[in-house]
């Protein structure tokens, strides 16, 4: 989306952390612009899916993402995952995930 309709939402993970990933900015135009350009400048892929940016748009920074966006999130940390360690070098297969009871 352009203009006033721009909408930005970024998220952090801690990968060993055990914690769910959750929301650290979140804004429409020009802050969604400057989230944007942040991530761009910190050399964080960006990713644009509109039905993801809605469920979570709506989220308080801080919060841990819904169930409803865990497919979603969680594909995007695994492409994530897999450009930082060919970016590193490291062609060694991600370990697996965890299992949660």
């Amino acid at each position: 989306m352009t203009g006033a309709n721009e909408i930005a939402v970024a998220l952090r993970h801690d990968r060993d952390g055990g914690t769910l990933p959750c929301v650290t900015a979140r804004g429409r135009g020009a802050i969604a612009r400057q989230i944007l350009a942040v991530a761009r400048e910190e050399g964080i892929p960006v990713r644009e899916d509109a039905d993801l940016v809605a469920i979570l748009e709506k989220l308080d920074v801080g919060s841990p993402i819904p169930v409803a966006a865990f497919a979603a999130v969680a594909e995007i940390l695994a492409l994530l995952y897999r450009t930082n360690r060919q970016a590193a070098g490291d062609r060694t297969p991600p370990p697996p995930d965890r299992q949660h009871s």
